[in-house]
């Protein structure tokens, strides 16, 4: 059917507004819905009593609805009410459109809304600015032409897009349920290593090495951030020398233990990777050089992401929540390390190496799999088609 022209029919034609407007009870529940943008579904909001809605809009929602959000329909807030959502009520911001059973699959209509052609036209009917500024016009969704294929070829487009979901997403939650297996295999291995192993103070065996940087007005200095939860090193734009001002700014080498003194607390931690040469960070990145005779930054980072190293890092970083927490340099420098074995350790690095390939072979193949149902759907409702 992709190498056929569709004939196109305002989604009014075949999907229109139905409104149904409840009457709120003081003393009944309610429990509303919200559509997560990009395609991602229907989500349920928390149940409220009918005196916590007060005189708030509220309609109620059946399954097969076709949904929108006003809001952020543009941005593909569109999706199919399902069994779960039966009794469910949505605010004035919440369209649902019921689709002629006889002419549409309400499926079919919502993946085209999901395509670029069709997010082209909720934003094309969404005037305004970015954000909520821009909001979905009743009569705009209703002239947006939709492709409308004969029924069984629709249901068949649905039933081959469905099926590739339902299995890109049993191989994900395979995926995570590996990887979960994995993150607890090497707790394990780190726990067998460290038990019973000296310590010794990151004073002694990890020191704080700053290579200050004489700013130039003219000169571009690339920095270099530090994610929370342990997810690594990424790259910021550069910073020119005017923009930098007085602000300091030190080297970062590659293999640098180095930390966010403002969410160290939080697991922002990393090790400078060798593609983050030449990158700098300001005086609240912190580098520790480790000396590879008596411990890895390898096995410095692991611990330092632990339950116990993330509650020596608490500790270490005195103050109230979010930027009032700030990692103490000397209280860095005390903070004592467990130092396994070098044997132990390279045991535990060629490891945790074999683990972070599984985990790069799971990336690649997540993102070939992000990839398919988009191209599906491209191939599906091109403009050949369409």
């Amino acid at each position: 059917m992709t190498g056929m022209r569709w004939p196109l029919v305002p989604l009014g034609e075949v999907a229109p507004l139905v409104r149904r407007p409840l009457v709120v009870e003081p003393e009944g529940k309610y429990r509303e819905i919200g559509i997560r943008s990009h395609g991602k579904g229907v989500f349920h909001k928390l149940p409220v009593s009918g005196l916590e809605l007060g005189d708030k809009r509220v309609y109620r929602i059946c399954p097969g609805d076709l949904l929108f959000n006003i809001v952020f329909a543009w941005e593909g807030a569109v999706a199919l009410a399902g069994v779960g959502e039966e009794g469910m009520i949505g605010s004035h911001r919440f369209l649902t459109c019921v689709v002629d059973r006889e002419r549409a699959d309400a499926s079919f209509l919502r993946h085209f809304f999901t395509t670029p052609t069709g997010l082209a036209h909720l934003l094309a009917s969404s005037p305004g600015g970015a954000g909520r500024n821009r909001t979905l016009g009743l009569a705009g969704l209703s002239r947006i032409p939709v492709p409308l294929p004969p029924l069984d070829d629709q249901r068949r487009i649905v039933a081959r897009l469905d099926a590739v979901s339902a299995r890109l997403k049993a191989c994900a939650e395979t995926t995570e349920r590996q990887e979960a297996e994995l993150a607890a295999m090497l707790q394990q291995a780190f726990a067998r290593i460290t038990a019973g192993s000296p310590r010794a103070r990151m004073a002694d065996v990890a020191p704080l090495v700053r290579r200050p940087i004489e700013v130039e007005p003219d000169g571009q200095y690339p920095e270099l951030g530090i994610r929370s939860f342990g997810r690594g090193p990424f790259h910021k734009p550069s910073l020119s020398g005017l923009d930098a001002g007085s602000k300091r700014l030190f080297r970062i080498e590659p293999g640098d233990l180095v930390f966010n003194i403002v969410f160290a607390w939080e697991g922002a931690v990393a090790i400078a990777r060798p593609e983050d040469a030449g990158r700098v960070g300001s005086h609240r990145f912190l580098t520790c050089v480790a000396d590879q005779t008596r411990v890895s930054a390898e096995i410095l980072r692991f611990w330092f992401l632990s339950r116990e190293g993330l509650a020596a890092l608490g500790q270490a970083s005195p103050g109230g929540a979010g930027r009032n927490r700030t990692l103490g340099l000397d209280a860095l420098s005390r903070i004592e390390v467990p130092i396994p074995s070098l044997d132990a350790q390279a045991w535990f690095e060629a490891l945790h190496a074999r683990a972070s390939n599984l985990r790069a072979l799971h990336a690649a193949a997540a993102d070939d799999a992000a990839a398919l149902v988009p191209a599906m759907l491209h191939q599906t409702f091109s403009p050949a088609a369409c």
